[in-house]
């Protein structure tokens, strides 16, 4: 298999990538379970490290390191949004304090949401 990435298989994926952006809305605000979907972040992860790791035996490096950037996607939102404690680690995440919207006024609050 080929360990380069086409010009076409890029463009592909950054139409998709742009089809996606330009759907997205914010969200109105609502009360979710920390819990489940923090259980959902970390076992999308996990899958696409297993994703990986099933492309790396197969010398498919391309769609290898595809996944995990997926992987690693996964948990730097869970991190960036509080659904994992990180230890304001800001070197393997894109966190540098609290999580998003987050204060120390309800931080509290919300890890009574499980």
């Amino acid at each position: 298999m080929a360990a380069e990435i086409s010009p076409e298989k890029l463009s592909r994926y950054l139409a998709i990538s742009a089809k996606a952006l330009a759907k997205v809305k914010i969200a109105p605000s609502k009360e979710i379970n920390w819990r489940k979907n923090g259980e959902e972040f970390l076992d999308m992860a996990t899958r696409y490290i297993e994703d990986a790791r099933h492309f790396q035996a197969k010398g498919d490096f391309v769609n290898a390191f595809a996944c995990v950037n997926y992987a690693h996607g996964w948990l730097d939102a869970g991190a960036r949004l509080g659904l994992f404690d990180v230890g304001h680690d800001s070197v393997l995440f894109s966190v540098d304090g609290e999580p998003m919207g987050m204060s120390r006024d309800n931080s509290a609050a919300r890890q009574g949401n499980d």
